[in-house]
């Protein structure tokens, strides 16, 4: 019969038995507890994202970050445990202790990018807000920028952790950071820029624009320049620099569209018609959808007609919606012209000639 203590002090690799077997046990046990926990919390936040329940923030910032942690630092951690427990040569236990540090300074990232996105919805859950197409790309900016922030410094913390002398380099990053600044600042105008367009918000994808003397739709935001599909169909690529310079005028938020014209009615024209003129242009107006009559007056003697201002609101920023009303309402004013027999004016020219004399011939 086997002498079992005799088997677990068998050496293996400068460890026993019994030692490789505890730390196996140790790998299996926090290899397979830990992914039960991470899949627990994971479930419980999907519950409450469906049935739409709010928890304290330390609670639900937790089960995020659990549920976004990954399956490879998992492994990396039982591996890290099950170390702990054995004598391994120094050249081996260095190679752990390096992969062990960059795993969990990667876990580090990847746990920073999710606090920023949540952070990002939980702002928009708090004013009643929706992630819309026109708010997306400036999500993207924020996001990349807090990226490229949150991995440089896990990569410059996992250097130090691993006894590299960071400060030097960190010298060596400022001036090399001054010269390339000299070298690219148009680029990183343009990155401060999209920075600012993603804080500040003044237009959004899907809006339109009127930058200086460009008019069109944006289609995207990036880092360094805002595209812009103009109204004959070509796409317009400009620097967030020199949008930001420029006086941009958003129809997208444009909350309803203001309509002023002119009308402008013959000088013989009877005076107990004018005073009707106003009511007529009233009723036309009101009759359609989606406007709101302002007034309708008598301002003005031309130099060829009496001159009525007519002004109206749109209630919906759509061009195409006012351009359709428009007609409408210049339809219904002549209709409505001609039942009360009032004329348009216009324009008209008489040309004089000087009488031609006849010279009698003698006889």
């Amino acid at each position: 019969m086997p002498n079992w203590r005799d088997i677990w002090d068998i050496q293996f690799f400068s460890n026993s038995v019994a030692a490789w077997a505890i730390a196996l046990a140790a790998f299996l046990f926090t290899f397979t507890v830990l992914p039960l926990v991470k899949r627990f919390m994971a479930a419980r936040r999907r519950t409450w994202q469906e049935a739409g329940q709010t928890h304290p923030l330390a609670v639900e910032l937790t089960a995020l970050l659990v549920a976004r942690t990954s399956r490879v630092f998992l492994w990396m951690l039982a591996l890290w445990f099950a170390s702990t427990l054995l004598y391994l040569p120094n050249r081996v236990d260095r190679i752990i202790y390096v992969v062990i540090v960059f795993s969990f300074w990667f876990q580090v990232g990847l746990w920073g990018m999710a606090a920023v996105r949540y952070a990002i919805e939980r702002r928009g859950r708090r004013a009643g807000t929706t992630t819309t197409p026109a708010q997306s790309g400036s999500i993207d900016i924020i996001v990349f920028i807090a990226g490229l922030t949150i991995w440089t410094m896990a990569f410059l913390l996992a250097l130090d952790n691993l006894g590299v002398q960071i400060k030097p380099l960190l010298t060596g990053l400022g001036i090399g950071g001054v010269a390339v600044a000299l070298a690219v600042q148009s680029v990183l105008g343009d990155v401060l820029a999209s920075m600012s367009i993603a804080l500040d918000k003044p237009f959004g994808i899907g809006d339109s624009l009127a930058v200086d003397d460009i008019q069109g739709t944006v289609e995207h935001i990036g880092v360094k320049s805002t595209r812009l599909r103009s109204i004959s169909g070509e796409q317009i690529i400009l620097a967030n620099a020199d949008v930001l310079k420029a006086r941009v005028r958003n129809y997208g938020r444009m909350r309803e569209r203001r309509s002023a014209f002119r009308l402008n009615v013959v000088y013989d024209t009877p005076v107990e018609k004018l005073r009707a003129v106003p009511a007529a242009v009233r009723m036309v107006i009101e009759a359609q959808p989606q406007t709101r009559f302002d007034r309708c007056h008598f301002l003005a003697f031309g130099d060829w007609s009496l001159q009525f201002e007519v002004v109206y609101y749109v209630t919906v920023s759509d061009y195409r919606t006012y351009a359709d009303l428009q007609q409408t309402i210049n339809l219904g004013i002549l209709e409505s012209f001609a039942a009360l027999g009032v004329e348009i004016a216009f324009v008209s020219h008489s040309l004089h000639t000087p009488p031609v004399k006849k010279q009698l011939s003698g006889s």
